[in-house]
């Protein structure tokens, strides 16, 4: 993109935002009843993880998704280690995913004492690529006679499978449903970036067995820090159990039954996650329309807008282009962050980072190729002007 075109998305974004202050990748904004909710748990004193607000936040959640449950959970992360064991992982085993996420969905897998294998992704929809997963498999994998996935070269068991919604925009579901039955592996989403984002009619976190959901404070709807585990109503039970410390009821006596997790979401962060869904439908529209600006402002130009792949219906939560090499996505950076308008790479690759490089590996050409061109754009709701 010439420099001309740069400046031209520069005064677009301080357009939008009607600011030529530093303009944010994504701030949340609290134009609701954040603040009456908030207020009522204050009043009411119960401000940890018992109060009607967790309970009335679940149900909406569970109820706009289609999920038969949702447990609140203090963070995103949290929602992704628990979901991970109720798959089933266990130390020791390894948990396809891809190298093209954030660092929670590995830091998960490792808190379960297991490990990721990375599997590349589809340019399409920056997700877990079904054709790669499939061909990996068949080359490295076997069902022994129980139907466990095993790769051959460690004999490790490969117990599930946790693709990534990039952005927001849904991974290709069907395609990895397929190979992930023929293989016997749960598929465990990480949707922690897809609330509000649809599937062939369906909410993304309702194909697999379990996912996790994110309302970390750059999230399209926040409670602070937030999460929330979407399952069928039976796994439900057992998630709230374990992310409750595993306390069984009693009257007075402290009785825990296993090891669990105080992973609770607390009551005053659920008020303003109510106060915030209140608010969904609008921000989907506000972004949607920004999405499509982009897109018409950048169809004739060398950088290719990431746009909902087909089918799909995407919540557009962080915007994002395609450049044509590593210097043009530099320069690009350069630019933008130097006019106070923030713009941002993709995340580095999980195999890159100390900790996972040992890991094992398929093919990664395609979210390498992704990770040296992907820029995100200024993708918030405006803020409300007082």
């Amino acid at each position: 993109m010439s420099d001309m075109s740069l400046n031209r998305l520069v005064e677009f974004v301080k357009d939008h935002y009607g600011t030529n202050e530093f303009i944010p990748l994504h701030a949340p904004v609290f134009s609701g009843r954040e603040k009456a909710y908030v207020t009522e748990t204050i009043e009411s004193t119960f401000v940890s993880s018992v109060g009607a607000y967790v309970d009335r936040f679940e149900n909406e959640v569970a109820e706009y998704t289609g999920s038969g449950a949702a447990v609140a959970t203090v963070n995103g992360t949290a929602a992704l280690h628990v979901s991970l064991k109720l798959a089933g992982v266990l130390p020791g085993d390894l948990v396809i995913t891809q190298a093209l996420t954030f660092v929670a969905t590995c830091n998960a897998i490792h808190y379960c004492g297991a490990e990721p294998l990375f599997i590349d992704v589809d340019e399409t929809t920056l997700g877990l690529s079904p054709l790669a997963l499939e061909n990996w498999l068949k080359n490295h994998a076997d069902l022994d006679t129980e139907g466990v996935c095993i790769e051959r070269e460690s004999g490790r068991r490969i117990t599930a499978c946790m693709p990534m919604h990039t952005f927001g925009h849904p991974a290709d579901l069907a395609g990895l449903l397929r190979v992930c039955k023929s293989w016997n592996l749960p598929l465990v989403e990480d949707a922690a970036e897809s609330l509000g984002s649809f599937y062939e009619g369906r909410h993304t976190g309702t194909f697999g067995e379990i996912a996790a959901v994110s309302f970390n404070g750059n999230k399209i709807i926040t409670t602070g820090g937030g999460g929330m585990i979407l399952c069928d109503a039976e796994t439900g039970k057992r998630a709230k159990h374990l992310t409750t410390t595993a306390k069984k009821p009693h009257p007075y006596e402290y009785v825990h039954d296993e090891v669990g997790y105080n992973y609770r979401l607390p009551n005053i962060n659920a008020a303003l996650g109510v106060a915030q869904l209140e608010q969904l439908s609008e921000f989907l529209a506000e972004k949607r329309a920004l999405a499509m600006q982009y897109r018409n402002l950048l169809k004739d130009t060398e950088f290719q807008f990431v746009d909902e792949p087909k089918g799909c219906q995407s919540n557009f939560w962080l915007n994002a282009v395609l450049c044509p090499d590593e210097h043009s996505r530099n320069h690009l950076l350069e630019v933008t962050n130097a006019k106070n308008v923030m713009t941002r790479p993709v995340w580095q690759l999980m195999c890159d980072l100390p900790m996972y490089v040992h890991c094992r590996r398929g093919d990664l050409d395609t979210s390498r190729n992704i990770a040296q061109r992907l820029v995100n754009l200024p993708s918030g709701v405006k803020p409300v002007q007082i």
